[in-house]
């Protein structure tokens, strides 16, 4: 999910650059007021067009543990007992602009001043106006600092209902023309192991809207997600992807975070001499690892979430975009979308054996969030 773009800048706050050798830098002030309009959203650098009501739609797709269904022990070839939830989403997300610097007071280098914004993100079911999702938040810029020796970057902070916070980093940046939205995986992994590469097949058969069921209730029923494809549950970025098609999107600003500093990828397995596929265990497909610049941070769950489904990474990328308005072409509409992946530590249960004897397998299940928001207001 990674986008590589060459000499990303972001607009600093003031107090960013490291003072010259022997200069006096004035102390941040004591007593924090607000600033004026100007100075602040220009102190915000990437984040400043995220003040206002963003309105749309999205998706959301997330694999969760089935305690009733681990009432009934597993047969032969039966591989989980959890149930997918499928869910097209109605949201609102309100930014407002912090009004003051928030200041960080140094020890081994001077202080800096932070600008930012606060949010709350509000999601409901679509079909049903069931309530799915929401989050209080803050993003906040930073600029680039000598101790740690850091470039200027982005941070959101985030608490969720269910008991996780989180913090994830980043970059801000800007581009020209529209997005580049790669492909999102669904497909569960090893706890710790590389996610799979995209267009890797999924064997589990809630995720596949042709296979039969393995339990009277295991997905989402499919007169609540209308209009579901199996190309959605394969790659919600698809929905991104269409949301966009035919706009002329002249400039993109990129906000890309994650709470680890990197993510690692299964690749795809070399092929033989004679252009076939090897088998699985003759050759091991590469492992690339994808940095996030300046990513980090991590989550915390409660601990029923981390006996029972763990919150363990979050990465994401938000898109803001300006977009010619296709009525009237003077004029430009903002809009925004994102991808978001958490990933839920949970096992399933797989016929007892000597070499499994507990009969349970750790996996990793993305959960995946996508929508395209207009502003509003």
């Amino acid at each position: 999910m990674t986008e590589t773009v060459a000499n990303p800048t972001t607009s600093a706050p003031p107090n960013s650059a490291p003072p010259a050798s022997g200069a006096v830098v004035p102390p941040v002030p004591s007593v924090r007021r607000g600033g004026d309009y100007q100075s602040m959203r220009s102190a915000q650098g990437p984040l400043q067009e995220l003040p206002g009501r963003w309105v749309g739609r999205g998706f959301n797709l997330i694999a969760r543990p089935d305690f009733a269904a681990r009432s009934v022990p597993p047969g032969p070839g039966d591989k989980s007992a959890l149930f997918l939830e499928l869910n097209f989403t109605n949201e609102t997300l309100k930014f407002d602009s912090i009004g003051s610097p928030i200041p960080n007071r140094g020890f081994d280098q001077n202080d800096i001043e932070l600008h930012g914004v606060h949010y709350l993100q509000q999601i409901a079911d679509l079909n049903t106006g069931g309530a799915l999702h929401l989050e209080p938040g803050i993003w906040i810029n930073i600029p680039k600092t000598t101790e740690p020796l850091e470039t200027a970057s982005v941070a959101r902070m985030a608490s969720i209902p269910h008991g996780t916070v989180l913090l994830a980093e980043g970059t801000g940046f800007t581009i020209p023309g529209g997005p580049r939205i790669q492909p999102a995986n669904t497909v569960p992994f090893a706890v710790n192991g590389p996610q799979p590469s995209p267009g890797t097949t999924n064997h589990f058969p809630e995720y596949s809207l042709t296979a039969p069921a393995p339990a009277p209730t295991f997905r989402t029923p499919a007169d609540q997600v209308p209009g579901l494809t199996q190309q959605i549950i394969d790659d919600p970025n698809s929905i991104l992807l269409s949301d966009i098609r035919g706009q002329n999107i002249v400039e993109t600003t990129v906000l890309q975070i994650a709470s680890v500093p990197s993510l690692s990828v299964l690749g795809v397995a070399a092929a033989t001499g004679n252009g076939s596929a090897p088998p699985a265990s003759a050759i091991p497909p590469p492992v690339t690892t994808q940095p996030i610049p300046d990513g980090g941070g991590g989550t915390e769950n409660i601990p029923f979430l981390l006996t029972n489904a763990t919150a363990q990474k979050v990465f994401a990328t938000f898109w803001i975009e300006k977009v010619q308005d296709p009525d009237y072409p003077d004029r430009y509409f903002m809009q925004l979308q994102y991808t978001q992946t958490v990933l839920l530590n949970f096992p399933i249960d797989v016929p007892k054996s000597p070499a499994n004897p507990t009969g349970l397998v750790n996996l990793s299940w993305p959960h995946v969030s996508v929508a395209t928001l207009v502003k509003e207001f």
